[in-house]
């Protein structure tokens, strides 16, 4: 059972009473007459558990963006029934019109529904919904909490598809619309067209200059059906916060963007998560759902506080790649000594395939290093300094193995990372 506020009033007019005829007898007599009507109205409030409750919540919604989940609630009682419902979800879910007021008729059936606007990525769980029935005299009713489970998946915000159109427009450009864009083995020959000034001589076509009578220049377009691997670090320093949030937000981001973008390029794009162990993967998965697939399967992955098993990763990578192919690993570089083994995997690794890492720098240790003002910020910025060192350090190493080093604040990653592959795929180094 529960109490209604109007209880309290009620109760508290026995106050005046006391006031009036201050005897200890006006206190028993108007308690046990409120205690009488609460009881009476408690008898008289139908059962919640006549209700018969169900949610229907959308499978998925983009992170910033808004849903509705709908509660419906049939009445099996023969009474009428005044309810007030709470349909409970976490903080993170954003919900807001959860509390709701009915009155249900014998047998009917009334909906109600809850605007969610999520915070946080990943899988917000319903809680029970409250029911209260109560009396013909408000004062009082039952109570009932209800599981009525619910799912709402919250996507990755993909926030870096504004960058898709300036990327694809780069690719169309690559792809057979300029002649000798790329040289190498990695080009696939397009077609040919009249020169005009500006193309390079290299690109003539002299048997087929010699059979027009006209300078022909040979097109190109880059190989495709290309093989490309995400590799997207979920141990500690994809936990580390840069710019309000963890850098493993960031590299989903870049993720999704190169998915996007290595799809309409034709080449076929795998993704895993990984720490101490696999936490997630897509593969077989191609043409507009690789997006869809990978945003679904990255959105409950959080990033753990555990030291990531880089010999694992090496281990993942072989059994996915066969011949020689594209790896990205989106993670975060340290100076300390625990990247000696992430360098060390990766060195291995590039032996064998195009190895690109993403990192997200941190521009407040730029800031730390120049601050210099007081005691204190003298030796944060000496411990800044040698961060900064040791990072040059360990992405010189990288460098010299023939690992790709992608280094941008939060909001440029995605792009960088883009760009980086565009610019492979041009030198066809895929």
């Amino acid at each position: 059972m529960y109490l209604a506020p109007r209880s309290a009033w009620l109760t508290g007019v026995g106050l005046l009473l006391v006031l009036i005829v201050p005897k200890p007898l006006t206190v028993l007599v108007w308690s046990a007459v409120v205690a009488l009507l609460v009881a009476v109205d408690v008898l008289a409030a139908a059962s919640p558990r006549r209700l018969h409750l169900e949610r229907r919540t959308p499978r998925a919604v983009r992170l910033g963006e808004t849903t509705t989940t709908q509660l419906s609630v049939t009445s099996a009682s023969s009474r009428t029934m005044r309810l007030l419902l709470r349909d409970a979800w976490p903080p993170s879910a954003g919900a807001h019109g959860e509390r709701s007021t009915l009155t249900l008729l014998p047998g009917q059936r009334r909906r109600t529904r809850t605007v969610l606007c999520p915070t946080r990525r990943g899988d917000r769980v319903a809680d029970l919904v409250t029911v209260r029935s109560s009396g013909p005299l408000g004062l009082a009713g039952r109570q009932l909490s209800v599981s009525v489970p619910a799912r709402l998946r919250v996507l990755p915000p993909f926030s870096s598809r504004r960058h898709l159109p300036s990327r694809l427009a780069r690719l169309r450009e690559m792809d057979g619309r300029s002649a000798v864009m790329v040289r190498g083995a990695g080009t696939e020959f397009d077609s040919l067209r009249e020169y005009v000034v500006g193309d390079d001589v290299r690109s003539i076509d002299w048997r087929s200059t010699a059979r027009r009578g006209d300078v022909v220049v040979r097109t190109w377009r880059p190989e495709r059906d290309r093989r490309v691997l995400l590799v997207v670090d979920t141990g500690r320093m994809s936990a580390a916060r840069v710019g309000g949030a963890p850098r493993l937000d960031t590299e989903v981001e870049a993720a999704l963007l190169l998915a996007a973008l290595a799809s309409h390029a034709g080449d076929r794009v795998d993704a895993v998560a990984v720490d101490e162990r696999l936490r997630a993967q897509v593969s077989g998965v191609a043409g507009p759902g690789l997006s869809s697939a990978l945003a679904d399967a990255l959105a409950p992955v959080e990033a753990s506080v555990t030291q990531t098993d880089w010999a694992l990763v090496g281990r993942t990578v072989s059994q996915r790649l066969s011949q020689r192919a594209l790896v990205i690993v989106l993670t975060g570089l340290d100076g300390s000594s625990a990247d000696a083994v992430m360098t060390r995997a990766l060195t291995a690794l590039a032996r064998e395939h195009t190895v690109v890492l993403a990192s997200v720098t941190d521009p407040d240790l730029e800031s730390l290093r120049r601050e210099r003002t007081e005691a204190g910020s003298v030796y944060t910025a000496a411990a800044a300094e040698r961060d900064l060192i040791e990072l040059a350090g360990v992405r010189q190493l990288l460098r010299r193995a023939g690992v790709e080093v992608v280094e941008a604040v939060p909001e440029l990653l995605a792009p960088r990372v883009a760009d980086t592959y565009l610019d492979l795929k041009r030198a066809g180094r895929l």
